[in-house]
């Protein structure tokens, strides 16, 4: 059993390993899609979550993380300056659209059915 067993270890050492998802998530941010294995593709997938969470914060202490962890300064780049403010303008958009969503749903007091 796998109790308390966190990530994955792929076969390798922790330094071939730390350095294979390092490579894989800067290629993916410059390529956008990348060929690999499905156990690869799940141990990279919270890496990069949190580079682009990095990307949309866009701060100078982000931009030194993202680049301390992604191998090329022109992953740093492309991420805080296309991938980032991307995907903070679709959270902002799908946001509004929630609020509209929510504000125009209320029931009316009387009971029964929306009138429109």
């Amino acid at each position: 059993m796998r109790h308390k067993v966190a990530g994955w270890k792929l076969g390798r050492t922790t330094s071939h390993r730390r350095s294979l998802l390092r490579n894989l998530a800067t290629s993916l941010i410059l390529e956008e899609r990348i060929e690999t294995t499905v156990p690869k593709a799940k141990a990279l997938r919270p890496r990069v979550e949190k580079m682009i969470t990095l990307g949309k914060r866009g701060d100078l202490a982000a931009r030194r993380k993202a680049g301390a962890y992604l191998m090329t300064r022109e992953a740093v780049n492309k991420l805080f300056d296309t991938i980032g403010p991307a995907k903070r303008t679709a959270e902002a958009k799908k946001a509004m659209e929630e609020a509209e969503t929510q504000a125009g749903a209320a029931e009316p007091a009387e009971g029964g059915e929306k009138k429109e």
